[in-house]
């Protein structure tokens, strides 16, 4: 399997050493040679980038700030503060970092219900989020989301999803609304539907791409490859295992998804190309998750702890922005260490907030379901039944 993880991306000696052709206090060059692998694309991605140490401190503490975040669900998912369905982001963090260091505010962003860090790139906080987890009526969706479910109007985005691939013609959809509202001629607003490599063979991913195609539409099909649908390896619930080629005449990119800065200029080179009319991409992020599926998951019965110990020490993408900040004269270690606690420390402060948020009233369950109008308006519907049947509500 490890030989299957790293296939498509830069060698850990390769990344480590990150090429500076040009480097001073505040901004270095860094060499991309071997992050991308393309499909029916005449042009790449840039094999250099650059990079500010503002763009990559702010880059390492969103990071990081999603590691700390997930620790601390998988905590308090033990201590049985969080219930239901659960499933982390840690080991993923530098594609969402990357692809939201790359997009507007106005690009349209759906993912799968792996989606507290998204959702805390998109304008969110680990209070909101952690919020959202313990069921209180601060959290991100006041309780009704729960895990599965945020939603930032503000900043395009529509949450995850509780059912595999379901995002996916959501997120054609919102490709085709942003399409439909730019005047001709101008660049358009993307769409990005994120999924896992275990939701690549969905029928509803097939038909979606079909439509994207048909009416070129500015969507982009991410698969985040982490290795493992469920506790299923990609050679063995996939006959095609190279997803960035599974749109067949659609084109396609790899992007190394633990390389945060190989992520960003990836997605930047993606975002011209579809919001300019070019049609839909597909593209693969090649990444891993730390812990299973989700909380009930183990994650050791299908692999085994040494190949998660060997990608924590070779490809972290954590470790890779430490020691690159490092390297390129950014910041010294003592630095980020303080950093590192002080962040904790927020994050700690966050969870607080959530913990002293109160429980939703129990009326609340009953709104939010039917609308008015599209001001947003609500009415109650006329009957709702209960567990308990004797305690439906019934309106007067």
């Amino acid at each position: 399997m490890l030989s299957t993880i790293s296939r498509g991306l830069v060698s850990s000696a390769k990344r480590n050493v990150a090429l500076r052709a040009m480097s001073t206090n505040t901004s270095a060059t860094f060499d991309l040679t071997g992050s991308f692998e393309t499909y029916n694309l005449d042009t790449a991605p840039n094999d250099t980038v650059e990079v500010t140490r503002d763009e990559l401190m702010e880059q390492f503490k969103l990071m990081y700030t999603m590691r700390r975040m997930e620790i601390t669900c998988d905590n308090e998912y033990k201590a049985r503060n969080i219930r239901g369905f659960c499933h982390l982001y840690d080991g993923q963090e530098a594609v969402a970092t990357g692809i939201d260091a790359a997009f507007d505010k106005e690009d349209s962003w759906i993912t799968s219900y792996r989606c507290h860090c998204v959702a805390l790139a998109r304008g969110g906080t680990v209070a909101k989020v952690v919020g959202e987890l313990f069921g209180n009526v601060d959290g991100y969706s006041s309780a009704k989301g729960g895990s599965m479910h945020f939603y930032n109007k503000e900043y395009n985005f529509y949450g995850g999803q509780g059912i595999v691939g379901a995002q996916v013609p959501v997120g054609t959809g919102l490709a085709f609304a942003n399409k439909y509202n730019t005047p001709p001629g101008q660049t358009m607003p993307v769409a990005i539907a994120c999924y896992g490599d275990g939701a690549a063979n969905q029928g509803q991913v097939w038909e979606s791409a079909n439509m994207a195609s048909l009416w070129n539409l500015p969507m982009i099909f991410c698969i985040e490859n982490n290795q493992y649908g469920m506790g299923t390896s990609i050679d063995r619930h996939s006959s095609h295992s190279d997803y960035f080629k599974m749109g067949n005449h659609i084109p396609g990119i790899r992007i190394d998804g633990m390389n945060v800065m190989a992520v960003k200029e990836g997605m930047r080179f993606v975002k011209d190309f579809c919001g300019n009319g070019n049609g839909p991409m597909y593209v693969e992020m090649m990444t891993y998750r730390y812990h299973g599926h989700s909380m009930s998951d183990p994650g050791t019965t299908y692999r085994n702890r040494e190949e998660i110990a060997l990608t924590r020490s070779t490809r972290d993408p954590i470790e890779f922005v430490k020691k690159t900040l490092v390297d390129a004269g950014f910041a010294e270690e003592d630095e980020i260490k303080a950093l590192e606690k002080q962040l904790r420390k927020e994050v700690q402060e966050e969870v607080k907030k959530a913990k002293a948020s109160a429980k939703p009233p129990m009326d609340s369950m009953f709104t939010h379901i039917y609308a008015k109008d599209i001001d947003g308006d609500q009415e109650y519907p006329p009957f709702i039944r209960m567990p308990d049947y004797e305690k439906s509500f019934v309106a007067p």
